[in-house]
């Protein structure tokens, strides 16, 4: 054996936990005193990690740079779609149709009922997606116009467009994540949603109370006829209003639901917008270019319609898709090295009783969500880490499918620094800080979801489960096991 050869070996919980500790010291210090942006101490958090990996654990540089490499990789399309979306959102703005989706909302929908009308055409939209992406990309932009005309903060309209957003991310059929987490837990894809019923439905009947009562507060209020009459007349004057112009949407959201693939999907709708922006609003080839490449500026003169106009673009996501280079960094070098596998196996041996379990399955993807900056990660790594876990405590697979999806698809849009986090706040332009507070799903479901897991409310067993195959037709088996 070469005396090059250093013997790898597991991270201790101290060696684990400085990393971490030390990129959110870093992370806070930058927010909070400097007032800086999260980039940098993610690249220095990776490097920390790269140091304590190499020097203590016996890692190569070669070996955690394939372990960035490969994490990067498997979010490529996320990344490709985030790009695609900014120049969705230019050509949308050119081409009126954002306006004309505005311009029709606020004479529709009234202050007391658009939280409940956010949440549920969100909702209905992404579950013909299965994208939350694409939903908040496109009607959420158009949504936030609508709030603002009619008095809504933007934080509350975020939240409930968010809320919809994700409820159907994580019900649709279609979405990566509803076929991922079954696929790490080794449950059928169906039961896995339908098992997702019980927590989710519980949640989202408590956002709808929730936003009907945030909603309330403004059905007393005076509207300002006179602010929507000026937007209103703002929108016509400097764009053709069509109905028609309703249709690219829709065709996208049919395209993407009818399964075409969400990469040719959305650049479908992009050049859809750019030919509306040619043959409606008159536009030259020449500014749909720009527009995809640098969106769109609006000078109308009026401030609140001017800052929802002005975006779009490839260059307006470049930030955004930094960021998520940089958390995907940190977080390959820690999942490349075990020091996550090490901190989540310590919180394992809390986990006794069956809720306990629980508990520490959601804190896992919540812990992974916060550290590496990804969902798949928090719902790839703990769904490998407690798979056969729920399989030794006799637990069906969906169990723990759903907790996956409870906490690591949910949560995700709730950091900051996360992809979706740093996506819903480029998207609506909200900071992430600002909407969680009424992100009413995305806080309730994984809470709904512990209580579950104490309770044993539809917490089924293998014995009962005849998607497992391993058990299927053999519970005598399992009992004498």
């Amino acid at each position: 054996m070469s005396n090059n050869t250093k013997q790898k070996r597991e991270a201790t919980l101290l060696e684990a936990i400085i990393p971490v500790v030390l990129t959110i010291a870093i992370l806070m210090y930058n927010l909070i005193i400097v007032g800086g942006d999260v980039h940098i101490p993610l690249v220095l958090g990776g490097a920390i990690t790269a140091i304590i990996a190499i020097v203590r654990l016996g890692y190569t540089w070669s070996e955690l740079e394939e372990g960035v490499i490969a994490t990067i990789g498997s979010t490529m399309q996320a990344i490709i779609i985030l790009a695609i979306i900014g120049m969705i959102i230019g050509t949308w703005i050119l081409g009126g149709i954002v306006p004309t989706l505005i311009y029709y909302g606020l004479q529709v929908l009234s202050p007391s009922f658009f939280l409940i009308a956010s949440l549920i055409l969100c909702s209905i939209v992404s579950l013909a997606t299965g994208s939350s992406w694409t939903t908040a990309g496109t009607i959420g932009i158009a949504l936030m116009g609508v709030a603002a005309g009619l008095g809504i903060p933007a934080p509350m309209a975020a939240g409930a467009i968010i809320s919809g957003a994700y409820f159907g991310d994580k019900m649709s059929p279609l979405s990566d994540t509803t076929n991922l987490a079954p696929a790490m837990a080794g449950a059928n894809l169906f039961d896995h949603i339908r098992h997702m019923i019980y927590t989710t439905g519980v949640s989202y009947i408590i956002a709808i109370i929730g936003f009907g009562i945030m909603g309330a507060r403004f059905a007393g209020s005076d509207l300002d006829t006179s602010a929507i009459t000026e937007l209103l007349a703002l929108m016509k004057d400097n764009f053709n209003i069509s109905p028609l112009l309703i249709l690219v949407p829709v065709l996208v959201i049919v395209m993407v639901a009818m399964k075409v693939p969400a990469i040719p999907g959305l650049l479908a709708g992009t050049i859809l917008g750019g030919i509306a922006a040619i043959v409606f609003q008159g536009k030259s080839f020449g500014d749909v270019l720009d527009a995809m490449q640098n969106g769109v500026v609006s000078e109308t003169g009026n401030q609140i319609l001017d800052e929802l106009l002005t975006r779009g673009g490839l260059q307006s996501m470049m930030w955004t898709i930094s960021l998520i280079l940089c958390a995907l960094t940190f977080g390959g070098i820690l999942q490349k090295s075990g020091m996550l596998d090490v901190i989540a196996k310590r919180i394992l041996g809390f986990a006794k009783s069956t809720g306990s379990l629980v508990v520490a399955t959601i804190m896992t993807c919540f812990f992974v969500n916060f550290l590496a900056g990804d969902q798949y990660l928090a719902i790839v790594l703990p769904g490998s880490m407690y798979k056969e876990e729920f399989h030794k405590r006799g637990l069906a697979p969906r169990n723990l499918s759903r907790c996956l999806e409870d906490c690591g698809t949910l949560t995700s849009a709730l950091i900051p620094w996360n992809t979706c986090g740093a996506t819903m706040s480029t998207y609506l332009g909200v900071p992430t800080v600002e909407y969680i507070p009424y992100c009413l799903l995305n806080l309730v479901n994984p809470i709904v979801s512990i209580i579950f897991g104490y309770t044993g409310i539809t917490m089924m067993k293998l014995e009962d489960d005849p998607s497992a195959p391993e058990y299927k037709g053999n519970k005598k088996a399992t009992a004498n096991a």
